[in-house]
């Protein structure tokens, strides 16, 4: 990792802006905590298990962001996504026309498709247990203990390598007296929520627990052609577990949750008029849709995930811990994905996912004086599969069908120690070595008609040559990297904790899951699809400090981060063309995007002004740009730079929050409490749906193709707030809270192809809600 002249420049110059934080006297804060403070008026210490062993939030050499189960249900968070206005660098959201499937940016790393065979550049953990699809991931809060958001490349501390950063669910353990709490809440769009927890010991050494939640929304707008909800909810969830502690040394969980989502297809705003001879205009309603596309072979939109896993924890000694976690997973989606959002079937996509996962981490954590460390070695089998139709309302009609069935096989050994070289200075190793294997079957064929194919609804539906048609044997790669981290921790003096780090973050190669080997002569060749595309390679740099001051009433975290990003996975889909020049087909267009740079600046912090009146905030500032892009120009016979012309998706140059919240003591129904007035602002710049934002600059080969800034998101500001009060026992806690109070639209994702039908649409964040939370423990 030798550093060039341009990056040592960039590095003294953070050394520089970081030491000059703790000089600053901030009046704007992040809470990382439950926004409590002690007696004395300290912000209440944090523990994380960030490194895999519990430390101080404070303590921990790295951007971690912790918010605690608490504070999630008093400002009610309805799902992860709404984390994304708190943690700097952070883009979380629902993907396009769904409620649970989540995407995920950190720093400008992420994936935007779910399709087979992407992987993830941001890792989802529940309870350790890496979740390899993001189907089903943005499911709403229950059940939490905290989140943990971690920023930048992990692979030395977590089973899974991610190079982006990590998100962790952490659940609670189950208390040693029997436990009821009840949860309800009615809102807007007549929101009905309702979630029941409950656990009990069965002995000293046995306990059992459970819960059950169901959250039910109707739509913000409608179908104006069949009248049946959009962007409505109908999500049953539960999580069943049981606890074993035979002695004070030994803990064992067992854990199954299912989620099931009935909600209806959620489908997009189209922003341009139809094809002639209708020429339909856009819909008056933002939320609105003409689709006449609804289910999959006959089968209503769907998603269920569950899982089952078993936890151990030995103390083999009071410095040295063994972990096992062993986890099964698997989902299933009906997605029916309606493009053109018309009454008319002219670009939709019946889909089914289906995926499934099995894992085993072993872990020791050893806790010296001198030394403290983790090492582990990790091992995934995976399976994702889908299948879908583009119907294409042209050439008399066509179903174009695509098979995906991707396996996935990982291993890995992994460490990472501290030594304390002094008490108040500490250097960090790691390192990690990767083998991920991978195994691809595509079949793509063209069927006629607009009713599907044989297996997706028309047995007697007639094709031709398959396009595509490569089995496991023929797409296969294996690629290995070992990558190290370097870091040091120095708390040069009490309340300041200065650190660094230099860490190497890797994903594995891909293949293109809509590969079309017949129809798109724009794109390299059979040879090289068939090799498939590059790892993905990161080598990140951060300095950072985080500091506590007047007498513990203010902590400050910052920190400044310069990213090499190299082999960038970038996914698309391009039209394919006859002999004529006509469009008659869809295919993939993966490739890598060679090189990129991304450097920022983020800055948490909260402070207790007084005793009643505590203030957070979080700024972050990220400059990513593409320096490589070497792609085919329009006619196909030679090569060009588009980097110029591309920007970094989901990853807004500015963002910034806000939240000050009063306490004051106020009585009622007869039990003493405290009243709590939440007020919250956030922004973000410029966000770009895809990479191409400009026309005439896609490398899609299509010079017709209008401007992509119909999906780019100019800079926008929301405003949530809540009124809260919690009885002293913090056995009652009743709420009403404001999300989006302004109203404001805002795209959240869409779907740009142009060059079918003039085909743009987008979906939109959620409109003004209000709700009422009534909370209960027995």
């Amino acid at each position: 990792m030798r550093m060039t002249n341009k990056q040592k420049t960039v590095l003294r110059r953070s050394v520089a802006l970081i030491m000059a934080i703790p000089a600053v006297s901030w009046s704007t804060a992040y809470a990382q905590t439950t926004g409590g403070q002690s007696a004395s008026g300290e912000i209440e210490k944090v523990v994380v298990t960030a490194r895999r062993r519990a430390e101080l939030i404070q303590d921990v050499p790295g951007a971690v962001t912790a918010i605690s189960g608490a504070q999630l249900e008093k400002q009610a968070i309805p799902d992860i996504a709404a984390l994304a206005d708190m943690v700097p660098g952070t883009t979380l959201k629902s993907s396009r026309g769904t409620n649970t499937t989540l995407t995920a940016f950190i720093r400008g790393v992420g994936q935007q498709d779910p399709v087979a065979g992407y992987e993830q550049g941001v890792g989802i953990y529940l309870d350790d247990i890496y979740l390899v699809r993001p189907q089903g991931a943005l499911t709403d809060i229950y059940d939490l203990e905290r989140i943990e958001v971690l920023r930048g490349p992990q692979g030395t501390l977590y089973g899974r390598n991610t190079i982006g950063g990590a998100i962790k669910y952490v659940t609670r353990k189950l208390a040693p007296k029997t436990t009821l709490d009840a949860k309800a809440t009615i809102g807007s769009y007549g929101q009905k929520d309702l979630v029941l927890k409950a656990s009990t010991p069965v002995s000293e050494m046995l306990r059992v627990g459970g819960t059950i939640a169901t959250f039910n929304r109707d739509g913000f707008g409608k179908n104006v052609i069949t009248g049946a909800e959009n962007y409505n909810k109908e999500v049953v969830a539960g999580r069943l577990s049981v606890e074993l502690t035979p002695n004070s040394d030994l803990f064992i969980r067992l854990a199954t949750d299912r989620t099931v989502d009935d909600s209806n297809p959620k489908q997009g705003y189209r922003l341009t008029a139809g094809p002639a001879p209708t020429n339909l205009p856009p819909l008056a309603g933002d939320y609105d849709t003409r689709s006449n596309l609804n289910a999959v072979n006959g089968h209503a939109q769907q998603v269920i995930v569950q899982g089952t896993s078993l936890m151990g924890e030995y103390q083999i000694n009071p410095t040295l811990s063994f972990k096992s976690v062993t986890a099964y997973r698997k989902s299933k989606t009906y997605a029916p994905i309606d493009f053109d959002s018309l009454p008319t079937p002219l670009f939709e996509a019946p889909t089914i996912y289906s995926d499934d996962q099995t894992s085993q981490e072993f872990q020791f954590t050893y806790t010296g004086s001198k030394f403290q460390g983790v090492a582990g070695v990790f091992w995934m089998k995976s399976n994702a599969f889908n299948e879908f139709d583009v119907l294409y309302n042209a050439a008399g009609g066509l179903s174009l069908y695509t098979l995906d069935d991707i396996d996935s096989k990982t291993w890995a050994a992994f460490a990472d120690v501290s030594y304390n070289v002094t008490d108040t200075f500490n250097v960090n190793i790691g390192g990690r070595y990767t083998d991920d294997e991978r195994n691809a079957r595509i079949f793509k064929k063209n069927y006629v008609g607009l009713t599907g194919s044989p297996t997706l609804g028309n047995p007697a539906a007639v094709g031709g040559v398959a396009n595509t048609d490569m089995g496991k044997s023929d797409l296969h790669r294996t690629d290995t990297k070992f990558t190290p981290k370097l870091g040091f921790g120095w708390k040069f003096a009490p309340e300041h904790n200065l650190y660094g780090t230099a860490s190497q973050g890797f994903k594995g190669g891909m293949f293109d899951p809509r590969m079309d080997l017949a129809g798109n002569p724009n794109t390299p060749g059979s040879l090289a699809k068939r090799k498939g595309v590059n790892p993905e390679e990161v080598t990140a740099f951060e300095l950072g400090i985080k500091s506590s001051m007047n007498g513990g009433r203010l902590q400050t975290n910052a920190a400044v981060f310069y990213t090499d990003y190299k082999n960038v996975q970038i996914p698309g889909s391009v039209p394919t063309y006859d002999a004529a020049g006509n469009v008659n087909g869809f295919a993939g267009s993966l490739s890598n995007a060679g090189k990129a740079k991304i450097k920022g600046f983020e800055l948490e912090a909260v402070s207790h002004v007084t005793s009643q009146l505590n203030i957070s905030g979080m700024y972050s500032y990220i400059d990513a740009k593409y320096s490589e892009w070497i792609v085919p120009n329009a006619a196909g016979t030679a090569l060009i730079n588009v980097a110029a012309q591309a920007e970094f998706q989901n990853t807004p140059k500015h963002a910034a929050n806000i939240t000050a919240t009063y306490d004051w003591g106020m009585p009622l129904m007869g039990r003493s409490g405290t009243l709590s007035l939440i007020n919250s602002v956030s922004y973000k710049s410029m966000v770009y749906q895809t990479e191409f934002a400009r026309t005439g600059s896609t490398p899609a080969l299509d010079a017709t193709v209008p401007s992509n800034l119909m999906l780019a998101q100019a800079g926008y500001s929301l405003w949530d707030a809540g009124l809260v009060w919690t009885s002293s026992d913090r056995k009652l806690q009743v709420g009403l809270h404001g999300r989006n109070l302004l109203d404001k639209r805002y795209k959240v994702a869409g779907y740009n192809f142009s060059g079918f039908f003039n085909t743009v649409t987008t979906f939109y964040g959620d409109p003004r809600t209000v709700r009422l939370t009534l909370g209960y423990k027995f």
